[in-house]
Order: C-alpha cells, then structure tokens, then sequence
C-alpha cells in the first residue's frame, strides 16, 4: 500500500497474537478506487480479536473509530486515520470462509443473487500478513477455472427468479405495481437485478463482484451482454413511471433470454 500511515497501523495490528492473515480486499485491492473510497481490511483469525486490544491500536492512529459494529458480517470495526483515510475491518473464521466458497467453487452451489461475492473476494485480495501462508495457500485452492456446473446453476436458479416461476420477482412486482406499493417495487426490482448480474457474470465466466459500479464492470470486462443492456437497466430504475416498469422489466428478461439462446 502507498499510505505509510496504514502500513504502519496493518503492521501492528499483525503483531496481535491470533492473527492469521490480514488482508486487503474492495475497490483498493483491484486498482478500481476513488476519492470516496475507503480501505477494506479483512482480518482472518480463530476467535475475534479482543475489543479491548482493537481499542488501544485504534487510538494511536485514529481519529475517530467505531468497534464492534456487526452489520455486514460477525463483526466489524471502522474508523478514520489521522490523516484523513477511512478504513473498515471485517474480521472472518478462516475454516468458515473456506467452507463458503467451497460450497459455491467445488459443489457447484447458487444463491439468490451475489453467488460468486465471496469467491471473488478471496481472488482479488492483496496479501498483507500471511502466517505459514495459510491464505496464500487458499487463494491456489481455489484459483480455477469457471465451473461449468456452477454456471449452469447459477442460470438456472436465477432465470427461475427473474422470470420461470410463478413466485418470480417479475410476478411479484406486477403484484406490487398494481397495489402501487412502492416500498416493495424498490425492494423486489433490487432482487431482480442482484439476480439479474449473477446471471450476467456467470454467462461470462467471471466472479461476481458485488453490489457497486456494476454496469461499469459489465461494460469493460463482460464479452457477451444484452443488447441495450445499459440503456434498459437505467430506463428501469430512472422511470418514475410505475406503468412502464413492467415493460422495462420485459424488456431485460427478452434481451437476456436471447442472449441465452
């Protein structure tokens, strides 16, 4: 990393006795940043690191920090350095983890949407603190090529939900249109595009990255999209026009279908 500050405060932090590994994931890790961006830490342990320890760290670098916070995952810390950085730790079970991606990369398992999230975590991580090598060691565990029994999941279930079902998220926003429901139309068109781009990056045999500048990743590394694929998915969530949602919605499925065949 070129923050001096950072590096500084990640080698202490490795010092704490616990510690497997330390490293740094998001936007930063893939060279895709901004001004807005923040810096994603994920600390790998067996038990959490004690608060008390975290605390005592933070005040010789920070600001301002916040402990324990677990909205995302077991648990997570943030905080702002001295110079002005922001950063977020996250801190995982290893064995967990591993368990998580192996279930998707080796048992060929989907989800609703964001199959591949943390896959595409574990890959694009840079290594900061690696004791015995141990996530060195999972990163070549799972650097593989693309499944083709988990893309085909992967299609499958999600088309499913867009679409090839009666519970389908299509379905139920024609339900909430026509209740003007407003609140559950954000809702389930969100479920419908989570769904939507797992579908769109399994058909390129690329890991998913998440939930940020999506269609700017799909623009630049995808070879096959739909057409109007842009163009459709910000008529979709431009239109302050509910009548025109579901055509906007049939719109996508048809061009993604075509894509399909």
């Amino acid at each position: 990393m070129e923050n001096m500050e950072l590096n500084e405060f990640i080698n202490d932090y490795s010092r704490i006795n616990g510690i497997q590994a330390i490293v740094l994931g998001g936007s930063r890790s893939t060279k895709c940043s901004d001004i807005k961006s923040d810096y994603d830490f994920y600390v790998y342990s067996e038990n959490i690191i004690d608060q008390e320890l975290r605390k005592k760290l933070f005040s010789n670098y920070c600001n301002y920090y916040e402990i324990g916070n677990s909205f995302w995952e077991l648990e997570e810390d943030n905080g702002k350095l001295k110079s002005g950085d922001c950063f977020q730790i996250i801190y995982r079970n290893l064995l967990d983890f591993i368990k998580i991606i192996a279930n998707v990369v080796e048992n060929h398992n989907s989800c609703n949407g964001f199959t591949t999230c943390f896959w595409h975590n574990l890959l694009n991580s840079e290594i900061l603190f690696d004791q015995d090598n141990i996530f060195k060691k999972t990163k070549e565990r799972f650097s593989i090529p693309y499944p083709q029994k988990l893309k085909e999941n992967i299609i499958t279930r999600n088309m499913a939900l867009l679409s090839n079902s009666m519970d389908s998220y299509k379905e139920q926003i024609i339900i909430s249109v026509y209740r003007k429901d407003y609140v559950n139309i954000n809702n389930r068109v969100s479920a419908f595009l989570a769904s939507y781009f797992d579908i769109i990056f399994a058909i390129n045999e690329l890991t998913n990255p998440g939930e940020k500048r999506l269609i700017e990743i799909c623009l630049n590394k995808c070879k096959a999209l739909p057409n109007h694929f842009e163009e459709n998915i910000n008529k979709l969530l431009q239109n302050n026009n509910e009548t025109h949602i579901i055509e906007n919605i049939n719109d996508i499925i048809n061009e993604l279908k075509k894509l399909l065949s």
